[in-house]
């Protein structure tokens, strides 16, 4: 307890001392006491901007119209981005895919925990009235080992009179 009492302590006062240090660090009059990042504006010149083109550039991170195959139709109807299919156009921005997919995925997502919570319910009933009728695993696995036996018993039996049978035999 001493030991985390004493890296308690040191900690402390380094963290003291690192505050202290930066507070009256070289530019402390310029930046106000605190260590930052430069961060100067730039005077704006208006004379040496580039003049505004007339049309509007076209972003560059836009690509352009993409035809939707057949699926990807279904995706967009599915996702709710279109009632039906004939709404859908024949170009459509790679984005509005992407997004009609991810909105997609994510009801996928959905239903898949549906579904694996209504398994592990259903599983967690039939555990229970298998407990009532007194059935587990292990006395599953006993039944089943003692019926194999049985039928090995069996199987040595039918050999040994096969066996026997042969032997009385006179050739």
């Amino acid at each position: 307890m001493n030991l985390i009492r004493s890296y308690n302590v040191i900690g402390t006062a380094i963290c003291q001392w690192s505050r202290s240090v930066g507070q009256m660090g070289g530019r402390s009059g310029v930046l106000g006491g605190c260590r930052r990042m430069c961060s100067k504006l730039q005077p704006e010149n208006p004379e040496s901007s580039p003049a505004a083109p007339a049309h509007a550039p076209r972003p560059a991170f836009k690509l352009p119209g993409y035809r939707p195959s057949p699926m990807d139709q279904r995706i967009l109807v599915w996702s709710g981005r279109y009632k039906t299919a004939d709404q859908i156009p024949d170009q459509v921005s790679f984005e509005t895919l992407d997004a009609a997919r991810n909105k997609l995925r994510v009801k996928a997502c959905y239903g898949m925990i549906v579904a694996t919570l209504l398994a592990c319910l259903v599983m967690v009933i039939q555990g229970k009235r298998a407990a009532g009728r007194n059935e587990s695993l292990t006395s599953l696995n006993m039944e089943k080992k003692a019926k194999w036996r049985q039928e090995a018993k069996m199987e040595r039996e039918e050999v040994a009179a096969a066996a026997h049978l042969l032997a009385e035999k006179p050739q």
